[in-house]
């Protein structure tokens, strides 16, 4: 692991993957992950908890979007979530350590952690586990402050970071807790969450706590998701990288 967290700001970040479903590219599948390799991007994926305690690569915590099948991520064993396939394509879910073996530290990856804000600790020790022994520039990231601070305890190694943004009604925001639902535009919540780094909501910028997180205290400062040229030229002010869909830069 780089002890520099330059290699975290050098490159564009694909959201999910280099993900174009008109090219048959589903977001955070293989394909995907391969496109932005080939590319020479980051990459940026979401992972979920399976039944029992894996890390699924998967954005929403229920079947159905983008796959075959319905259902809660966690009432599936990771064996049963690898069946799955993606509609209108012969990939299927796959692990972290899947997707570890395929980037193989050729390019950055973010790991971002989705939570359901309940206080389960077996999505951030399984992300420990499999990124301690990870050899590549890599770093998980939640809004949950509490996950970054169970990786902490268990893997003070690697970077961590914080997502935020400022709030407004979301379903996934909105299974936080007050406090945390209101405090994290203004990244109160890390003081829980000791991050390395911030990625903040493109959509929020520019915004006073990034702004001194960035200059006041040097953590390096991505954002998200960043889709138009408009929202480029705003990364470019006041970010240090992107973390971007839809185009290429």
């Amino acid at each position: 692991m780089p002890t520099s967290l330059d290699w975290l700001t050098a490159r564009p970040i694909a959201h999910r993957g280099l993900h174009n479903i008109a090219r048959g590219l589903i977001e955070n599948t293989a394909g995907a992950v391969r496109a932005a390799i080939g590319a020479n991007y980051g990459i940026e994926v979401d992972v979920q908890v399976s039944r029992d305690g894996e890390a699924m690569v998967h954005h929403d915590d229920v079947l159905g979007r983008l796959t075959e099948g319905e259902g809660r991520l966690d009432q599936f064993t990771a064996a049963e979530l690898k069946r799955v396939p993606f509609r209108g394509s012969d990939e299927h879910m796959v692990t972290l350590g899947d997707l570890c073996d395929l980037v193989a530290g050729r390019v950055t990856m973010l790991v971002e952690l989705k939570s359901r804000f309940d206080g389960d600790g077996r999505l951030p020790l399984r992300v420990a586990a499999l990124l301690d022994r990870y050899h590549g520039p890599v770093a998980p990231m939640s809004f949950d402050p509490r996950q970054l601070a169970w990786l902490r305890q268990k893997t003070p190694r690697l970077p961590r970071g914080l997502v935020a943004a400022k709030y407004r009604p979301h379903p996934y925001w909105d299974q936080m807790s007050a406090w945390m639902r209101h405090s994290m535009g203004y990244l109160l919540t890390a003081l829980t969450a000791r991050p390395q780094f911030v990625a903040y909501a493109v959509d929020d910028l520019p915004a006073l706590a990034p702004f001194i997180a960035r200059h006041a205290f040097g953590l390096p400062l991505l954002t998200w998701a960043v889709r138009t040229e408009a929202e480029r030229r705003l990364a470019e002010r006041w970010a240090d990288q992107m973390i971007f869909e839809g185009f290429q830069p």
